[in-house]
């Protein structure tokens, strides 16, 4: 499968900067984070990608959007692949505001709301990712779906830190990462 980390959104800016969270809920992605989305749909074009999946966050949706477009791929949202709840940026939308937003995609499958309401441990977020990696083993297209996410999952299910716009190779099948180093 192929992991796309979302393109830069306000948050990303602007804890860049500061490192300190700057209380922005489900952040849209900036105008470079509108570009790097641009760039990898064009970048992706031409990967055999039949299947997409994303998070609910606004900023793996609008990431997806132009690839979807593109490849005239439908979107599936699924939460399994959402970030690690540890910062203001991880207060999702609620379904039925998301459903209004994007009336494209199902999301009639997440809960109102989908997002923990407590910071996740790390641990968790492993775990989560370890359950991803076994469905996505089970399927026999996993080579051919992209799964657009979060710097915290990435992490969980390669043990790689990932920039924003940037995308991998992710083999399901292999064995997980042995040790993974949690700095953000």
């Amino acid at each position: 499968m192929i992991l796309l980390r979302h393109g830069q959104s306000e948050f990303n800016l602007h804890f860049t900067a500061t490192r300190r969270d700057p209380g922005i809920r489900d952040p849209k992605l900036t105008p470079l984070g509108h570009e790097q989305a641009a760039t990898a749909a064009e970048a992706l074009r031409h990967e055999g990608i039949t299947r997409i999946l994303a998070s609910p966050y606004t900023r793996a949706l609008q990431t997806a959007a132009p690839i979807a477009r593109a490849l005239g791929v439908p979107i599936s949202i699924n939460p399994i692949v959402r970030e690690r709840y540890a910062f203001t940026c991880d207060i999702g939308s609620p379904r039925s505001k998301l459903a209004a937003a994007w009336p494209e995609h199902d999301f009639s499958g997440i809960d109102d709301v989908w997002w923990p309401l407590t910071e996740e441990p790390a641990d968790q977020v492993i775990g989560r990712a370890g359950l991803f990696r076994t469905e996505m083993a089970a399927l026999p297209d996993w080579s051919q779906t992209l799964v657009v996410s979060h710097w915290g999952f990435i992490l969980s299910l390669t043990g790689r830190s990932v920039m924003n716009g940037d995308w991998s190779r992710c083999d399901p099948t292999a064995p997980p990462p042995a040790e993974i180093i949690w700095k953000h």
